[in-house]
């Protein structure tokens, strides 16, 4: 029952995604913003299903999205493998660790698309790429790292209520 609440938060997220955030650009960049969700629900301590949320959000962004399907899916699995593993290292600094699986995310999806349509055909200059879509994209993205992870904190305590509030 407690992994339902992802079905709306999700689709809410995609929705966002879609229709106000990709229009929010700094240079040719934005943010991803079910990307940061994910990666602050994998960070928290007490959550035991990160791993669905991934293939929600997979699912459902490879259904808006003119990526091929196993680029969303292998960047989404590896924002969630990358924040599993800071959770267990940097639990003492989980801004310090939302911050970093933010940033290695963000790389790691660029760099998953950038290969993917390369080999394609798609004829992109490496410059161009990095300097007009993933540093803003970065920047975009580290932005919302704070607020997005404020706000699912709050959500994962009450999914996942401490024994001592219950």
């Amino acid at each position: 029952m407690r992994n339902l609440i992802a079905l709306p938060l999700i689709a809410g997220a995609v929705i966002l995604q879609s229709a106000i955030i990709s229009r929010v650009q700094l240079l040719s960049g934005y943010a991803d913003i079910l990307l940061v969700i994910l990666a602050a629900w994998a960070l928290q301590e007490h959550v035991r299903s990160p791993w669905q949320w991934a293939l929600v959000g997979a699912v459902f962004t490879s259904f808006i999205s003119h990526l091929p399907w196993p680029v969303v899916f292998i960047g989404y699995f590896s924002v969630v493998y990358f924040a599993r593993i800071l959770s267990r290292r940097i639990w003492q600094v989980p801004l310090a660790a939302m911050f970093g699986v933010t940033l290695l995310g963000t790389l790691i999806f660029h760099f998953v698309s950038f290969v993917t349509l390369s080999l394609v055909g798609t004829p992109l200059p490496v410059p161009q790429v990095i300097g007009w879509i993933t540093l803003p994209s970065l920047l975009l993205n580290t932005i919302l790292a704070v607020p997005v992870y404020i706000l699912i904190r709050d959500i994962s305590f009450w999914v996942y209520p401490s024994p001592e509030s219950i």
